[in-house]
């Protein structure tokens, strides 16, 4: 696990992110809930790259599940978990920061970004927000 920091003056590009992320249709290839939110805004807050090894090895769900495998995780959250460090409790989580909310698909969670009461998601239609409380893991980015 790599040790991170945010950069310095992150909240701005924070908010520009989460806008273009916004205006982005949804593509398994490249914009989906860890790709094309969670690592988008662990590189926008540290300058780090943790989904390089995976970009552009998968273009639809049967994929991306397929490269999870391989990097040896049955749950995205525990992916997540092999590169950020986790919270006890994902009450803990603060701005920015990736949380984990439970599907009842192959994946196991889908990835979130904390903001406030709130948590990003990326859905198949568009960007939208659960209450942080569905939140059953959290990670810190930097």
């Amino acid at each position: 696990m790599k040790t991170l920091s945010r950069v310095p003056m992150w909240v701005g590009p924070f908010h520009d992110a989460i806008d273009e992320i916004r205006r982005s249709p949804f593509s398994w290839k490249e914009h989906e809930c860890a790709i094309g939110l969670a690592a988008r805004v662990v590189i926008v807050l540290t300058g780090e790259d943790l989904a390089a090894e995976f970009r552009g090895r998968y273009e639809d769900a049967a994929g991306a599940y397929r490269v999870m495998r391989e990097a040896g995780f049955s749950d995205l959250a525990d992916l997540a978990a092999s590169y950020l460090p986790e919270y006890a409790h994902p009450s803990e989580a603060q701005l920015g920061d990736i949380a984990a909310l439970p599907v009842d698909t192959a994946f196991g969670h889908v990835l979130g970004v904390v903001n406030g009461d709130r948590i990003i998601v990326l859905g198949e239609s568009t960007l939208g927000t659960v209450d942080r409380s569905a939140a059953r893991r959290a990670f810190r980015v930097g």
